[in-house]
């Protein structure tokens, strides 16, 4: 199941440099999860990326103008589509220590 909107009272506190389909690292195309408390916005600056969300199970092609929305600790993992570029914006509604992921994956 995917969501289209972040919810209200969450605030922007960190953002990813922009990733091509060669730099996308690999653990962001792997299963991972935000943790505790942290949403995540997928944009998609040019072409088309694909967005899997793990539990429960749905899939999305994001595109520019469509982000993908990432629930805390959602397991999730995205696919280059082709040549692409993007980032990734984490949102919280408090103060977070250290990376916003459970694991590295940056």
């Amino acid at each position: 199941m995917t969501i289209s909107a972040l919810p209200a009272g969450v605030t922007a506190y960190k953002r990813t440099p922009v990733f091509d389909q060669d730099s996308l690292p690999a653990g962001l195309q792997r299963e991972h999860r935000t943790k505790a408390g942290v949403w995540a916005l997928i944009h998609v600056v040019e072409g088309s990326l694909r967005y899997r969300i793990l539990e429960p199970p749905g899939e999305e092609i994001l595109t520019p103008g469509t982000p993908g929305v990432v629930r805390p600790e959602q397991p999730h993992e995205v696919a280059a589509m082709g040549p692409m570029r993007m980032y990734v914006e984490f949102y919280s509604d408090r103060t977070v220590q250290g990376g916003p992921h459970t694991t590295q994956v940056l």
